[in-house]
C-alpha cells in the first residue's frame, strides 16, 4: 500500500471497505469530491487512489460521480416543476454545466428523458433466434434493448412502455445487418459483440454491469462474489436487483450470475434460456 498522506486511516481496512467508504462519501456529497480530497480521507495518494478505485468499481471517482447525479437527476425529473429545478436539486451548479453532458448522463435531453423520450428515435426489429422470438434496439448512441420472449408481440409493448414518447421506426438495411450480428451473439455468446451500447442505469447497476461483463464465457459467479467485486460485500441483494433491471440481454451477461451453491437462480428472460445460454458458452470455450 502506498505511504498515507493526509488524514489518518485504520491500517487494519481493506481496499474493499476504503473503497465502499469513498463512494458512500461521494453518494452523500451534493457537489462531487476532488480526488484528492477523497485520496486523503483514504489515506492514499490520488494516483494510487485512482487506480483503486477503478479496479474495484470499473469506473474513475469522477465517473462514479457522475453516475450519481444521473441518478438523482433521473429520480427528480419526474417529479420537479421543471428541468431546471431539477437539475439544481441532483447537485449541479448551474444548467449551463448540466447540458454540456446531458446526453452522457441520460442518453437523451432532459426534456426528453421527462417526457418518456419524446423526440427520440429508437430503431429496432424484431425476429427470431435459438432462442425464440427476439427484439433489438438501438438509438443513435449504440444498442439500448436486446430482450427475448416465446413471442414477438410482448417485446414490442416492452419497449413501447420503455420509451412511450419516443419514435419508434423499423431499422434499415445497416441497422439489419447489425440485428443479424447480435442473432449470432446471442446464440453463441462466446463469439463476442463489438457494437456499441447504450446502457443506462444508476451508478450502481453501471458497476454491477461491469463487472459482469468481465465474467469470461463458459464461466459464473455468484450473487455474492459479484458483490465482492465491487466492493459491497454486502450487496448480493442489490446486486440481484441490478441483473433483473439490465435489459440488455446477453450483452450484459447477467444469464452468468449463479446462487451460491451453483443452481440457476431467476432471469429476466426465463431460466431456460439461462441454461441454454450457459450450455451454449461451456460447448464452444
Amino acid at each position: 500500500m502506498a505511504r498515507p498522506v493526509g488524514a489518518p486511516y485504520s491500517a487494519a481496512m481493506t481496499h474493499a471497505e476504503l473503497i465502499t467508504r469513498a463512494c458512500r462519501q461521494i453518494e452523500a456529497a451534493d457537489t462531487p469530491p476532488p480526488l484528492a480530497t477523497l485520496a486523503r480521507a483514504a489515506g492514499l495518494s490520488p494516483q494510487h487512489f485512482q487506480r483503486l478505485f477503478k479496479a474495484h468499481t470499473g469506473v474513475s471517482p469522477r465517473a462514479y460521480a457522475q453516475g450519481q447525479r444521473a441518478g438523482r437527476l433521473r429520480a427528480r425529473l419526474g417529479g420537479a416543476a421543471s428541468v431546471t429545478e431539477a437539475i439544481y436539486d441532483a447537485g449541479f451548479n448551474a444548467p449551463s454545466r448540466f447540458y454540456e453532458s446531458a446526453r452522457d448522463l441520460l442518453g437523451m435531453t432532459p426534456s426528453a428523458w421527462r417526457a418518456g423520450g419524446i423526440g427520440e428515435t429508437i430503431r429496432f426489429a424484431l425476429g427470431q433466434c435459438a432462442l425464440g422470438a427476439i427484439l433489438v434496439a438501438e438509438t443513435d448512441r449504440g444498442l439500448c434493448a436486446i430482450a427475448l420472449d416465446d413471442a414477438p408481440e410482448p417485446l414490442l409493448a416492452q419497449l413501447q412502455q420503455q420509451f412511450p414518447r419516443a419514435r419508434l421506426v423499423g431499422g434499415d438495411a445497416a441497422f439489419e445487418r447489425r440485428v443479424a450480428r447480435v442473432v449470432g451473439f446471442v446464440e453463441q455468446p462466446a463469439l463476442g459483440l463489438d457494437l456499441p451500447l447504450d446502457v443506462r442505469g444508476s451508478a450502481f447497476q453501471q458497476r454491477v454491469w461491469q463487472a459482469l461483463r468481465a465474467v469470461p464465457a463458459g464461466q459464473t459467479v455468484s450473487y455474492a462474489e459479484l458483490a465482492r467485486r465491487i466492493g459491497q460485500p454486502r450487496g448480493a441483494r442489490a446486486v440481484a436487483r441490478a441483473c433483473a433491471s439490465n435489459v440488455l440481454a446477453v450483452a450484459i451477461p447477467c444469464h452468468r450470475v449463479v446462487r451460491g451453491d451453483g443452481a440457476l437462480a431467476g432471469y429476466r428472460w426465463g431460466v431456460a434460456r439461462k441454461q441454454a445460454l450457459l450450455a451454449s458458452e461451456r460447448s464452444t470455450v
